[in-house]
């Protein structure tokens, strides 16, 4: 096992890998920039570097100045969260020729995973369905028609290095496609660095749904039940649950096993996530691999009982994986929600600012409420970075239970000085639509603002 494991990260998910790290009996080193110096979060780290200014991209970007933090403070592995530089091979490539261990994929795969149409390829390969469209990336407007045309109409135009939602523009005849490909490619290129796009037919009303996956090096790989993440605002999660209610025993043992065995095939290593886009037939087409931790791993937590992040750094110190798929059992039910500082009211504006009151209860049944979070009463929300300040989750015998406590939770909530997403987190929960299990992308259940 590593003797110290540098936190290429900042906030909630750097407080979460820490508290992994050191119940391995790794101690955890944290970066900051000048921004997070002092925050409450940066004590849970045995040290802690300045990595330089506030903007990201004078710091939590600036790979060679992580590397030289991890060589200085003599941590032997990064680990690099989510977000800022956990999918570029480039860093991951970067540790490895310094001689740090980068938890996750090796490059190869990252590479490969890191643009769709490459990706979408080999997991056709692996045995998935992908989403009717383009081969690869398209060269112009005219390959786009000819494309749209084979496909169907509506077609979504998808930036081949890009995620979050940024370069996608939704076409749903000839005359639209000849109007947004431009702008799709213009905003590849200022997002992504490259104007790489391809396109897939668009898919209405429906559902979200991934798959977590574990493999270690030695070619043994499991998977962890599927997260249902069909509760998104512009193709940002807000509501993740765990069973989906969109699948029964058999389909999920089905699409899990499909998934570990397209995973292993490109040789995957350590943490993944696959995701699926379901159509309301109840066709599952692949749309992409998370080459990372995910935010939304608690929920597989609580219900496999599999530490997700431990896995990670001990598959990554050369361990093997020590799980086999009966090994795994799926138990109750988990619900996550995304505690966000922004006002759900205008838009979901960021509402940085000073936290004045952050209560959250923990004793709120019939369930088990586990809080995530690297706020503290008194603390200031910069506004430099994302939005999180919070997650919520809970796990019961069953859905019903799981809800009832999820909206105990929150109701008995107090934060206080920046308006957040829990009236947003509420009206979901109270809606028919999530009560019955029967929402999708399309909209917000609940919610019409």
């Amino acid at each position: 096992m590593f003797r110290r494991l540098l936190v290429a990260n900042r906030g909630e998910v750097a407080v979460r890998i820490a508290r992994a790290a050191r119940e391995l009996g790794c101690s955890p080193v944290g970066v900051v920039s000048t921004a997070d110096q002092g925050a409450a979060w940066t004590r849970v780290f045995d040290e802690v570097v300045c990595i330089g200014p506030a903007p990201p991209a004078e710091s939590y970007l600036q790979a060679e100045r992580l590397v030289q933090a991890a060589l200085q403070t003599h941590a032997s592995a990064i680990h690099p969260g989510w977000g800022f530089l956990a999918e570029d091979r480039r860093f991951a490539r970067l540790c490895r020729q310094h001689g740090v261990n980068f938890i996750g994929p090796p490059t190869s795969v990252m590479a490969l995973l890191g643009v769709k149409s490459p990706a979408k390829a080999a997991m056709r390969a692996g045995g998935l369905d992908v989403i009717p469209g383009s081969d690869g990336p398209i060269a112009d407007v005219e390959g786009a028609l000819a494309c749209a045309q084979e496909a169907g109409y509506p077609v979504l135009l998808k930036a081949d290095y890009g995620g979050g939602g940024r370069g996608m523009r939704l076409a749903t005849n000839e005359a639209e496609l000849r109007e947004v490909f431009g702008a799709a490619q213009a905003e590849a290129r200022s997002a992504f660095g490259s104007d790489s796009v391809y396109l897939e037919r668009y898919l209405t009303a429906g559902r979200h749904i991934e798959v977590q996956l574990l493999a270690d090096g030695l070619g043994a790989g499991v998977h962890l039940g599927e997260r249902e993440c069909s509760v998104q605002r512009k193709h940002q999660k807000l509501i993740e649950e765990s069973p989906s209610p969109a699948l029964n025993d058999e389909e999920r043992s089905a699409l899990g096993a499909r998934a570990v065995d397209a995973a292993l095939s490109v040789g995957y290593e350590n943490a993944g996530t696959m995701e699926f886009l379901r159509t309301p037939a109840g066709e599952l087409f692949f749309m992409e691999v998370n080459a990372r931790l995910q935010v939304e791993h608690p929920v597989t937590e609580m219900v496999s009982g599999v530490d997700v992040a431990q896995k990670q750094i001990e598959v990554a110190a050369g361990r093997a994986l020590g799980l086999q798929q009966e090994d795994i059992r799926l138990q109750g039910h988990a619900i996550e929600c995304r505690i966000n500082a922004e006002d759900p009211e205008a838009n979901f504006r960021p509402a940085p600012g000073r936290i004045e009151t952050f209560e959250i209860p923990t004793d709120r049944g019939p369930g088990r409420v586990r809080i995530d979070t690297h706020i503290e009463a008194g603390e200031t929300i910069p506004p430099y970075y994302d939005s999180l300040i919070a997650k919520i989750i809970v796990h019961a015998d069953s859905r019903d239970a799981a809800i009832e406590t999820m909206r105990n939770a929150l109701s008995a909530s107090r934060i206080e000085g920046v308006p957040t997403t829990v009236p947003l987190h509420l009206a979901v929960l109270a809606s028919d639509e999530f009560g019955t299990g029967d929402y999708d992308t399309g909209s917000i259940p609940g919610w019409s603002s």
